[in-house]
């Protein structure tokens, strides 16, 4: 199952799994009591609720490369274009913006 620790400005935002059900996106509790703490997006607004899709949340698989730099991930790494999770693990540690995804082993969530 995959995991990814997401960051926001290098602070620990919440964390990002995808299993049998789909994806699941969850705020860490430090992040909801911070004062300065936003939304990684719009589209997910800061709540304690877990925020559950059948599909990768159109904020994270906006943050994969398209074109020919995706044709490049995928070459480099061998992921299949359709494992929208692996790509965001491989190529969204260092993207440009305020967010990061960073992977994380089964124990570490």
């Amino acid at each position: 199952m995959p995991k990814a620790e997401i960051k926001m400005h290098n602070e620990l935002a919440g964390w990002l799994t995808q299993d049998e059900n789909g994806y699941h996106f969850k705020y860490a509790s430090s992040y909801l009591e911070s004062k300065n703490s936003q939304p990684i997006s719009l589209t997910l607004p800061i709540q304690e609720m877990e925020f559950t899709s059948s599909v990768l949340f159109s904020f994270f698989d906006g943050l994969i490369p398209e074109g020919w730099l995706l044709d490049i991930a995928e070459k480099n790494w061998k992921i299949n274009p359709r494992d929208r999770m692996g790509l965001l693990l491989a190529c969204c540690k260092d993207c440009i913006g305020a967010v990061s995804v960073h992977s994380l082993l089964e124990n570490e969530l």
